[in-house]
């Protein structure tokens, strides 16, 4: 049995952390909003993750999709405008879930990883890289929204 409620239940994960780019000297504030689908006929897991940086105007969208879930792993799929279509793997421990891309072809390489606090709070950490060497580095947290409370 899987013991995260992260991705495996239905409803709204808010987050919010640090980001570091290459590209910009200082560390910008983000905000995260995951919206978690119920499991479809397939047992795929649906999310869609909106990522707003501090300063910037555009509210980045990824589109993940959690497959062929067994209790310590799964295959995963993200959907993002910049980057495209990018297959990996994830691990499930009882401590953390997470997972990897590696795209040789595409340029595109990283991980995240949630580190489990409790049932309704995570600690994150993720690194990507892409071909022409732009990296990004973030670090944050994300929480189970209850129902009933209205999103800051």
């Amino acid at each position: 049995m899987i013991s995260h409620e992260f991705i495996f239940t239905p409803g709204v994960w808010l987050g919010e952390g640090t980001i570091f780019l290459s590209m910009v000297k200082e560390s910008l504030a983000f905000f995260t909003r995951w919206r978690v689908l119920p499991k479809d006929d397939q047992g795929q897991v649906v999310c869609l993750q909106e990522i707003q940086v501090k300063g910037l105007s555009d509210v980045m969208v990824n589109r993940f999709v959690f497959l062929d879930i067994v209790p310590t792993a799964f295959h995963i799929v993200m959907d993002n405008h910049a980057i495209g279509r990018v297959n990996g793997l994830g691990i499930i421990r009882s401590e953390m879930i997470g997972w990897e891309f590696r795209e040789q072809e595409m340029g595109f390489e990283g991980f995240e990883f949630y580190e489990k606090q409790s049932d309704d709070l995570y600690h994150m950490h993720g690194e990507f890289a892409t071909l022409d060497d732009l990296r990004t580095q973030v670090h944050g947290k994300i929480w189970h929204q209850k129902e009933g409370k209205v999103d800051a």
